[in-house]
């Protein structure tokens, strides 16, 4: 089992910058594949991101390369999400999530519970 929790989200001016971070317990192994995931008010959950745990191979939506990077700290179970230049269409709860599933189609197996970030105009 993994846990995962989040923290970091809250209310932004636009342009602002934002750190979002996920703390990760539990039978964390090279195997994992670390994501990051956000829900906008009245849609769907979307994917944002996703690191690799061992080699720290990153992937990005096409909506968000150049302003959000995902980075991970292995020795401290951590897991990163910077956001530069939000825009209030960024407002949404951000997930965490975690996998050993190498097919990327397939759902993550583990989830925070979600932390709000509100971006004002």
């Amino acid at each position: 089992q993994v846990q995962l929790v989040e923290s970091g989200g809250g209310l932004v001016q636009a342009g602002g910058s934002l750190r979002l971070s996920c703390a990760a317990s539990g039978r964390i192994f090279s195997g994992y594949r670390m994501g990051w995931f956000r829900r906008a008010p009245g849609k769907e959950r979307e994917f944002v991101a996703h690191i690799t745990w061992s080699a720290g191979n990153t992937y990005y939506a096409d909506s968000v390369k150049g302003r959000f990077t995902i980075s991970r700290d292995n020795a401290k179970n951590m897991i990163y999400l910077q956001i530069n230049t939000l825009k209030p269409e960024d407002t949404a709860v951000y997930y965490c999530a975690a996998t050993t599933r190498t097919d990327w189609s397939t759902p993550y197996e583990y989830w925070g519970q979600g932390t709000q970030v509100t971006v004002s105009s």
